[in-house]
């Protein structure tokens, strides 16, 4: 790589200028800094060539990575979206994220699930958007929204959607359909629909694409009752009754139909091998399929909490790490949720009765992908700054105005201090939620800064009790253009 790339600048003078640091790029680690102005990263390369700067910061041989683009988080699930937007991004901030790709029902959204009383009472997601952006404005991140389909009327609104807001990625949580059920007032919708969502997709062309939830409770349905007669009550049976057939059974199904139409594939918790190799298959007959794994498949096993779709067997782990840094599994994403409950009032002591969906998973996400993956040797630094950030850039339209250190890109960097030595626990944490799945844990490997369009949101200097996050409502939207 050259010294320097983009030295000719509008004005000599940067904004804020990153010193002797280590730069994650695709090609490799470089040694040198970043040099920022109005937002966008203007110069990157050797110290040498940097501009001076309204504020310089000397890195002292951290790593600076593209900030983290999160695909899939799911606010406005326990309490208003509003609420999630001011505490939740704030959290997302603290641990590298800079982008927040928000998955989320229409009721999410709007709110009033409990006066739901049929199928024609699911508001539509152009009625919500504007709910969705009130909620919004509190954000410290930046964000964008896949809507979760789950009606036909969310189908027939797709194309409007990516015209007036500049949406592109579609959910459909394959576990949810069938005839609405008060249970699960969100969700109407059949086969049709997928049918009819991927056709909608397809016509949009690049960069729209179709996410999956695959996992199938009719099935599952069966095995629960079966397990139940047996006795079990231990959380491991979480697994045991939506295992890997669930999951790669669901794969095989609609990455056919998705191929016949010609709809591009996300499939999001890619946890079984035979999942993989679903993929794969899919792949060589011609689709066009990436795939998503939570770092906490990575790290915890089924007998942690209970989760859909189901942590896995803790033999499971290696073989999901050498696929994500092989190139098989495509992104990282964190799934999180914003509870308020304790773990004592949630956690039973039988799996049928505990709540579902351990929290604050944002905060675990990244950290845990630099302790047990990079410095295990798991995963190189550069393949990490890839699955977080390049690559959920370039599939979900935002590249390379994200996901990349080049001038001209979005100024959305994290600062990693790969030796730095956390204990985790909920004082350290900055989500509303109560506890987390990792209280205890050592992790070495902490993001200490976050970057957001030439802004800090989030800097823990060495010897603070914890990270210090940014109140100002920075974040913005980010509309995506499809073909």
């Amino acid at each position: 790589m050259n010294d320097s790339v983009g030295v000719d600048m509008a004005k000599n003078r940067a904004d804020l200028v990153l010193k002797n640091g280590l730069i994650v790029t695709p090609g490799g680690v470089i040694e040198g800094g970043v040099a920022i102005a109005d937002g966008k990263v203007v110069v990157v390369g050797s110290d040498l060539f940097l501009p001076d700067g309204e504020r310089t910061i000397d890195l002292a041989g951290k790593y600076v990575l593209p900030g983290v683009i999160d695909p899939e988080v799911h606010l406005g699930s326990h309490r208003p979206l509003a609420d999630d937007f001011r505490t939740e991004t704030r959290a997302a901030a603290a641990s590298g994220v800079t982008t927040w790709g928000m998955q989320l029902t229409s009721l999410f959204i709007t709110g009033g699930a409990d006066k739901v009383k049929g199928p024609a009472d699911i508001p539509n997601f152009t009625q919500a958007m504007p709910a969705f952006y009130a909620a919004s404005r509190s954000s410290v991140i930046d964000f964008f929204l896949t809507p979760i389909v789950s009606t036909e009327q969310h189908v027939e609104e797709i194309p409007q959607l990516a015209k007036e807001h500049g949406i592109t990625s579609f959910k459909i949580h394959l576990q949810m359909q069938g005839p609405w059920k008060p249970a699960w007032p969100h969700y109407a919708f059949d086969d049709g629909t997928i049918y009819s969502a991927f056709e909608a997709v397809a016509k949009l062309g690049p960069p729209a694409i179709a996410l999956l939830h695959c996992e199938n409770w009719e099935i599952a349905r069966v095995l629960e009752n079966r397990l139940k007669a047996t006795g079990r009550t231990d959380m491991g049976a979480w697994d045991d009754r939506s295992p890997w057939i669930t999951e790669a059974g669901h794969a095989r199904t609609y990455l056919y139909y998705a191929r016949i139409l010609g709809c591009p594939v996300y499939v999001v918790h890619a946890t079984t091998k035979e999942t993989l190799a679903e993929i794969d298959k899919a792949k060589a007959e011609g689709a066009v399929v990436y795939s998503e794994v939570g770092a906490h498949y990575l790290v915890l096993d089924k007998d942690a909490w209970k989760i859909n779709v189901p942590l896995r067997d803790r033999s499971t782990h290696e073989t999901l790490w050498r696929a994500l840094a092989s190139g098989a599994i495509d992104c990282i994403g964190s799934d999180h949720v914003a509870h308020t409950r304790s773990r004592e009032s949630m956690e039973t002591g039988n799996v049928w009765t505990t709540v579902s969906g351990f929290p604050s998973r944002v905060e675990g996400m990244f950290p845990m992908m630099l302790s047990e993956g990079v410095n295990k040797g798991r995963i190189t630094i550069s393949r990490l700054a890839q699955v977080v950030s390049e690559n959920p850039a370039r599939i979900f339209g935002l590249y390379p105005k994200k996901g990349a250190i080049t001038p001209g890109a979005d100024a959305d960097l994290v600062i990693v201090d790969l030796k730095r030595k956390v204990k985790i626990s909920r004082d350290i944490l900055h989500t509303v939620t109560p506890w987390t799945i990792y209280e205890g844990w050592q992790a070495t490997g902490w993001p200490v800064m976050t970057i957001v369009r030439g802004h800090i949101v989030m800097e823990w200097p060495e010897g603070e009790p914890r990270a210090t996050v940014s109140d100002s409502p920075l974040g913005e939207y980010q509309r995506r253009r499809g073909a």
